[in-house]
């Protein structure tokens, strides 16, 4: 059973998933089409069992959903927004000191 998650929980997800660079080249990848696992892990560079793992993630965080296909699975993002919130997300402007990195951040845990 879907249901609607509240605002903040919706963020939360978003960052959880935005926080592993090969998450964010998935959602990227289906940003622009949907596609097969096969196809993802060859696009992305990554084996098929890690590819797996991530793809389970980004489920388990709503943004995208398996639709079987016949004897395959196709994965989509779960919503057309998510394209265009990926989009901002992309073209914002960050402030950041350029002495420090989002490494000694996260050690201080606020990233």
């Amino acid at each position: 059973m879907l249901t609607i998650a509240p605002e903040v929980e919706v963020l939360a997800r978003f960052g959880r998933a935005l926080s592993d660079p090969i998450r964010c080249r998935l959602l990227l990848a289906l940003r622009d089409a949907p596609a097969y696992p096969s196809d993802l892990a060859d696009d992305i560079g990554v084996s098929r069992t890690r590819l797996s793992n991530h793809l389970a993630c980004l489920r388990d965080c709503g943004l995208v959903v398996a639709v079987p296909d016949g004897r395959r699975t196709r994965y989509e993002l779960a919503d057309p927004r998510l394209g265009h919130a990926l989009d901002d997300l992309r073209t914002a402007v960050v402030a950041v000191e350029t002495d420090k990195t989002c490494v000694d951040a996260e050690a201080r845990g606020c990233c």
